[in-house]
């Protein structure tokens, strides 16, 4: 049998990727791609391409200012699948997917709800892809040379995203005369927090919105800052505490280990790293990262954390001792090879390049370690000096910390948005280390939290597939009812107004 090296960069479709340094740079949220993960593997959901047809609108580039380059524009994707729309003259709901940070291209396989929904609710199906990612570049730049032109990457933050989408509503919405046919926006992820805030700045445009595993709350310090740490390790220590103690010490073995004379040698042995270690921070960041991974996509009936612990209990007799039971985790839950390519993730994807702005703009996320994350002792909590240097030096500009809160609000959210927010679901699986920062009560009774203990990230807007479990079927039919209800009061609404379906 050939042998084959393992390259721990992540499927892209796994949704995510996740990097701590001293600088603690936040984790990535992605919700893109055309397949979903079940039991560790990647699960085709096939969607017929002839149902979906590609657009471009011409968008401007700058809608905050009104400077003669202001007006610049470029086009932007959308696609559209009418195969299940009522029409207009019914008023029939048009469902917009809001577009994160990659290309639309998976998305619609991959967002299930929209297409397993489509069916009942008479939904114009509609996805729109988030400037600066996939074919949606102002000035057809590639992202690299987007985020080298000072002036251009300075047009590429979450309100101008925004406003993109409701331009794009709009003009689809006079184009198809469906002036009265109500819009639901959905999202997961960074795409969750677009579709809760495009709600709540938009609410003329959007007539509701389902956030999925939105983490609206981890900015400035609304959230303990090692929240997402937390919830890893509760997940780990739940599934086996002779595992959690494992891993635990495993972080001052390592330490142990590469002071020793050749001890990044032995390490880089021990792991099977595909070239020699120079720095631990190598290891233990890759350790992170697969983590962090199993726990926030993490399903049944086998969760990744499970798979890792099975491994790395079983594995008592391992001639490296702990350590040997640490790559015993690795293996099982990344895959036996000649070798792990650790260094992988230096080629960064575009998701990845446009999220590192992302972030050292507006979305800043103090995600760090701290004491109650005890399967993370002695690692660094997050430093927001560090932070603002790191961003600094490589964009010249400092991070906003205070933008999203002050432009989206977050805190005392229950206090704020029962007085003016309506109609948003905050759908979460409380196994997603994201689910610390997210809406986990109900606000009022239009803004309503649907949680589930057993779910991870967006597990719930994905493809419905055989086999799944109860809890989540529950989940997602709670969501329907709840939409289904605001457009059935939308419909009364409209009739003393004159306004009947047909």
């Amino acid at each position: 049998m050939k042998s084959r090296t393992i390259s721990f960069v992540l499927p892209w479709t796994l949704l995510f990727f996740f990097a701590v340094t001293a600088f603690a740079k936040p984790a990535k949220l992605i919700m893109h791609g055309g397949l979903s993960v079940r039991d560790n593997k990647l699960v085709v959901k096939p969607v017929d391409s002839s149902d979906f047809e590609t657009f471009f609108y011409n968008q401007t580039i700058d809608h905050f200012n009104y400077r003669p380059d202001s007006y610049a524009t470029f086009n932007q994707r959308y696609v559209i699948n009418s195969k299940y729309w009522g029409g207009a003259e019914s008023k029939a709901p048009i469902f917009v997917w809001l577009g994160a940070e990659a290309a639309i291209d998976g998305d619609m396989g991959t967002v299930g709800f929209m297409t397993d929904n489509a069916a009942s609710f008479k939904a114009l199906l509609v996805y729109i892809e988030h400037r600066f990612y996939g074919k949606s570049r102002p000035l057809g730049l590639t992202m690299e040379e987007a985020l080298n032109n000072a002036n251009v990457r300075g047009y590429f933050n979450s309100a101008q995203a925004l406003e993109d989408y409701a331009e794009v509503i709009r003009y689809l919405k006079e184009k198809l005369n469906a002036h009265f046919s109500p819009v639901i926006v959905l999202g997961g992820s960074y795409g969750g927090m677009l579709a809760s805030w495009f709600r709540l700045k938009y609410p003329h445009v959007a007539l509701g919105a389902l956030a999925s595993s939105a983490p609206i709350l981890y900015f400035d310090d609304i959230t303990p800052q090692d929240g997402y740490f937390v919830v890893v390790t509760k997940d780990f220590k739940e599934t086996s505490r002779s595992c959690y103690n494992s891993i635990r010490e495993s972080w001052g073995e390592i330490q142990k280990v590469a002071a020793k004379p050749d001890g990044l040698a032995t390490l880089s042995k021990i792991f099977k790293t595909c070239a020699p270690l120079t720095s631990t921070t190598e290891l233990t960041d890759y350790l992170d990262t697969i983590y962090a991974l199993a726990a926030q996509y993490g399903s049944p009936p086998v969760y990744a954390a499970t798979t890792i612990c099975n491994a790395i209990d079983g594995a008592s007799n391992a001639t490296e001792g702990l350590l040997g039971r640490i790559f015993a985790g690795v293996e099982a839950y990344v895959g036996k090879g000649s070798c792990y390519d650790l260094s992988a993730s230096a080629y960064p994807s575009e998701s990845d390049l446009g999220w590192d702005w992302q972030s050292c703009s507006d979305m800043v996320m103090p995600i760090g370690y701290g004491p109650n994350s005890t399967m993370y002792p002695n690692m660094p909590p997050f430093n927001l000096s560090s932070y603002n240097d790191d961003c600094k030096e490589a964009y010249g500009v400092m991070p906003r910390q205070h933008w999203i809160t002050d432009y989206f609000g977050g805190h005392d959210i229950k206090l704020i948005l029962q007085r003016f927010g309506s109609n948003i679901i905050f759908s979460n699986g409380l196994r997603d280390p994201y689910s610390s920062a997210g809406v986990l009560e109900d606000v009022s009774s239009t803004v309503v939290s649907i949680k589930t203990e057993e779910g991870s990230h967006c597990m719930d807007i994905y493809p419905n597939m055989e086999g799944d479990p109860h809890w989540l079927t529950r989940q997602r039919q709670r969501e329907v009812h709840t939409i289904r209800h605001w457009i059935k009061t939308y419909y009364s609404d409209l009739r003393p107004l004159g306004h009947r379906r047909h």
